[in-house]
């Protein structure tokens, strides 16, 4: 079952799986594997909720219980 997590965590996991950045670009940073870009929501102090981090999750192509074991 997915926790709200932190931006920096997020970030954390997301390279664990291969991606670098994040990069500047349009109205959202992005972090990227490949040919493949993320964008990854901007700062503002609270965690990334339930359904963000699923949307997220999916985009990446990862199972939530992968996602969980990058802790």
């Amino acid at each position: 079952m997915l926790k709200p997590i932190s931006r920096r965590e997020l970030m954390r996991r997301l390279r664990r799986l291969g991606f670098i950045g994040p990069f500047s670009g349009g109205k959202h940073q992005f972090m990227e594997k490949g040919n493949f870009k993320i964008s990854i929501p901007n700062p503002h102090g609270n965690d990334i909720g339930k359904n963000l981090l699923s949307r997220i999750i999916k985009d990446v192509s990862i199972s939530e219980e992968d996602f969980e074991k990058l802790k």
